[in-house]
C-alpha cells in the first residue's frame, strides 16, 4: 500500500494510485508562527477582532469563516492615494527561540507519509480588499492602478519576507496558500487585469518557495477560476484546492491534467448545512469521483481547511471517499 504522500504523487503524475487521495490526508497543515501569535483571528462566533494589519474581522455562527468588517470607520486604507499614511506593515522577523515550538511541530511529522505545509492566509488579492473594502478595491484597479501596483508590491515583499522565515525555520516541502479569486460563477476581475496586477506577485512568491525546497504549492480559491488555470500553471501552482463544479472540472482535467491537479468537486454549500445527511454526502462524493476520475483529481469539499462548518460533515465526507475507493480500486 502506498503512503499518503506516494499516492498523492501518483495521482498528480498520472501514475498508478491505489486509492483516491482522501481530501487533505497527504498534507500536515502547519498553522502558526511567531507572526501568527501576534495576528489574531476571530474564533467561531467571535466578532470585531482586530488583527496585526488593523483589519477588523468577525466570524458569525453558521458561516464557513471569518471576514472583514467594513463599516466606514473600520476600513484601514480610507484613501488609496495616501495608502502609505494608513498602512502599517507588521513585523515578520523574530528571534529563533520564538520559532522553536513551530520547528518542533514540523519535525514531528513523518515526511514519508505527509507533506509539511504551512498555512498562509490571506493572499495578495484578499489582503487588498481586506484593507480597502472590496468595492473600493475593485474600483481602484481601474481608477488608481499606480497606487494599487505600489500596494501590491508592498504586500508581496511582506509575503517574501515571511516566506524566508518559514523556509529557514520549518523547512516546508509544501505550501497551503489562500487567495479567493472569484465568486461561484465568475472571477472578480478579467484574466487580463489579473495578469497585470496579481500574477506578477505570485510569480515572485511561489517562485521563492519553489527555489527554497518547497515541492508542492497548493492554492485555495473556492470559486470559479477556470479562465485563470493557465496562469496558475505559470505561477507554479501544483494543486488548485477548492475547485467548484461551476468550473467544469472534467474538461479542465482533460485539458490541463499533468500540469496541475484539481482538488474539490464537492461544493461545500451542497453538503455542509444544518440538515445534512450521510446519504447526500455519499451521493456528492460518488458523483465527483465518477465525473473526474482517478488521475489529476483529489475529491474533497471545497472549503479551505480540513474542517466543516457543521459538525460531522468533514468526517462523513472522508468516510465516503474511503468507502468508494474500496469499490473503485
Amino acid at each position: 500500500m502506498l503512503t499518503k504522500r506516494q499516492n498523492l504523487l501518483e495521482v498528480m503524475r498520472g501514475g498508478n494510485p491505489d486509492r483516491f487521495v482522501n481530501q487533505y490526508e497527504a498534507f500536515n497543515i502547519l498553522i502558526g508562527s511567531p507572526f501568527g501569535k501576534r495576528n489574531p483571528n476571530p474564533q467561531y462566533g467571535q466578532h470585531d477582532v482586530v488583527n496585526a494589519w488593523g483589519v477588523t474581522k468577525s466570524w458569525p455562527i453558521g458561516t464557513p469563516g471569518a471576514f472583514p468588517v467594513h463599516t466606514p470607520e473600520k476600513i484601514v486604507i480610507k484613501d488609496i492615494e495616501h495608502w502609505k499614511d494608513y498602512l502599517k506593515v507588521p513585523q515578520v522577523v523574530y528571534d529563533a527561540e520564538e520559532w522553536e515550538p513551530f520547528i518542533a511541530m514540523a519535525e514531528a511529522v513523518d515526511r514519508k507519509e505527509q507533506f509539511v505545509a504551512p498555512f498562509v492566509v490571506p493572499g495578495i488579492f484578499e489582503q487588498c480588499h481586506y484593507l480597502l473594502e472590496i468595492q473600493n478595491c475593485l474600483m481602484n484597479f481601474y481608477t488608481n492602478p499606480d497606487e494599487m501596483h505600489e500596494l501590491i508590491d508592498c504586500l508581496t515583499q511582506f509575503e517574501l519576507d515571511y516566506a524566508a522565515e518559514l523556509c529557514k525555520y520549518v523547512k516546508p516541502d509544501a505550501l497551503f496558500h489562500h487567495d479567493d479569486w472569484g465568486s461561484q460563477i465568475s472571477t472578480f476581475m478579467s484574466p487580463e487585469m489579473f495578469r497585470e496586477f496579481i500574477k506578477p506577485a505570485y510569480m515572485k512568491i511561489y517562485g521563492y518557495y519553489k527555489s527554497h525546497g518547497v515541492e508542492l504549492i497548493i492554492h485555495h480559491s473556492d470559486s470559479y477560476a477556470a479562465t485563470l488555470v493557465p496562469d496558475m500553471i505559470d505561477m507554479g501552482i501544483d494543486i488548485w484546492q477548492g475547485v467548484m463544479n461551476s468550473n467544469n472540472i472534467p474538461e479542465l482535467i482533460k485539458q490541463y491534467g499533468g500540469k496541475i491537479t484539481f482538488m474539490g468537486g464537492i461544493d461545500s454549500a451542497d453538503i455542509d448545512h444544518p440538515n445534512w445527511t450521510q446519504e447526500e454526502v455519499k451521493t456528492a462524493v460518488r458523483k465527483a469521483c465518477d465525473a473526474c476520475g482517478k488521475l489529476y483529481f483529489i475529491p474533497g469539499a471545497s472549503q479551505g481547511l480540513p474542517t466543516s462548518t457543521f459538525e460531522g460533515v468533514y468526517d462523513a465526507t472522508t468516510a465516503e471517499i474511503d468507502a468508494y475507493s474500496k469499490e473503485c480500486f
